[in-house]
């Protein structure tokens, strides 16, 4: 007699709540003793701090927003210019190379305050249309050396910039569709990107729709920890990865940190769920059902406590994402407003939390680049493994 293993859940990359209420219905019904579990050993009742914050305790946008004067303009401007006078590469853009005499102060202030504070804040604004492309490129990655230092790979081609964007026309031709909801108009649900901080630059825009959200890891953790104490032993235990095609097919590791006083939550859902033609490998270990409890209680908490924010054309949004969440709204584009976000990912080394261990391999590998080897595309393009396939 042949037995059927464990079968991958009935969910999928967007949250369904109904179906989320009746697994977990189902779950308590089948053991009521689940919300009186203890906690696991090392992981405390609550996390406090000014990191652990809910979107209602955010009033007003002065509260984040840092408007850049019109003498730091002309710093970077400066700047620039002292850069472009040394004929490097781009990938020798710092804190030296990119002097910024003033400003550089308030940054770094700006920096502590993503690691020590509430963990985000926005630069506004760089006047975009005064630069080319490979201009904005130095500006973007020059002002952000003085926030943090590494800059992160986006992909195996060692690009170091990612423009986020509709790429469904421009790049229909990919093998396999697109299978990440970066690149395009779709709803992105709540998740982390890998590294300790992640920037974002607006370039353009959408016409309608593509609110940028937040919300604290620190306060998710608290009200599961508070209501369902056994989930958080399910997101601290290892979970199986899609690899999408990679070799090994999955990796594991948990998606829950206790590191240093901070609760660390990573991971990204579509590597749970798949996405859009990018389905969930059928060979590979399915998640549980405790599992997608647990996903969907980490969303629809960081939805509830969420912060949107106002992102206009020339802003640069940084946010400690080891520390936060973050989702954004489906969005529309027309022929004058087409939203497009350039990304870096960057870590400041004397600021830095210590890195979970599961993690320091990917992080490792993450800044390893060196300067001469640093890629900036300055046109979008798909994220690749270094074989040039799409990931």
């Amino acid at each position: 007699m042949i037995t059927e293993g464990p079968k991958q859940p009935d969910i999928s990359y967007h949250p369904d709540e109904a179906k989320f209420r009746a697994r977990t219905a189902r779950r308590l019904a089948e053991d009521l003793t689940l919300p009186q579990k203890p906690l696991p050993a090392g992981f405390p009742p609550s996390f406090e701090g000014p990191g652990v914050w809910e979107g209602k305790d955010w009033t007003d946008e002065s509260q984040w927003v840092y408007n850049l004067t019109d003498a730091q303009l002309k710093e970077i401007d400066q700047a620039l210019a002292h850069f472009e006078s040394l004929d490097k590469p781009l990938g020798f853009i710092d804190k030296e190379t990119f002097p910024l005499p003033t400003l550089s102060a308030e940054l770094w202030k700006l920096a502590e305050v993503l690691y020590s504070g509430r963990g985000f804040f926005v630069l506004r604004e760089i006047p975009i249309d005064k630069y080319s492309r490979r201009e904005l490129a130095i500006v973007y990655a020059g002002l952000s050396s003085h926030v943090g230092s590494g800059r992160g790979k986006q992909d195996g081609t060692n690009a170091v910039l990612a423009h986020i964007k509709d790429l469904r026309v421009s790049h229909a031709h990919e093998k396999g569709g697109i299978g990440n909801a970066a690149y395009t108009t779709d709803k992105q649900v709540f998740h982390t990107d890998i590294g300790d901080l992640i920037a974002l630059l607006g370039i353009q825009t959408s016409a309608q729709g593509g609110v940028s959200r937040i919300s604290s890891g620190g306060r998710v953790y608290n009200e599961i920890a508070k209501t369902r104490p056994d989930l958080i032993t399910v997101l601290k235990d290892n979970w199986p990865l899609d690899r999408f095609g990679g070799d090994p097919a999955y990796s594991e590791r948990p998606v829950l940190y206790n590191e240093d006083g901070h609760a660390v939550i990573q991971y990204s859902r579509r590597h749970f769920t798949g996405y859009g033609p990018q389905l969930r490998s059928p060979n590979i270990p399915p998640i549980s059902e405790a599992q997608a409890e647990a996903l969907d209680t980490v969303h629809f908490l960081a939805e509830k406590y969420s912060l949107g924010l106002n992102f206009k054309k020339g802003d640069i949004q940084y946010i400690n994402s080891m520390g936060l969440l973050h989702a954004r709204d489906a969005f529309t584009d027309d022929e004058e407003h087409t939203r497009h976000l350039v990304r870096l990912w960057l870590r400041n080394d004397a600021l830095a939390w210590k890195t979970p261990k599961p993690l320091e391999e990917i992080w490792k590998k993450l800044y390893s680049v060196p300067p001469q080897d640093q890629r900036f595309p300055l046109e979008p393009e798909i994220r690749r493994n270094a074989t040039g396939a799409t990931k």
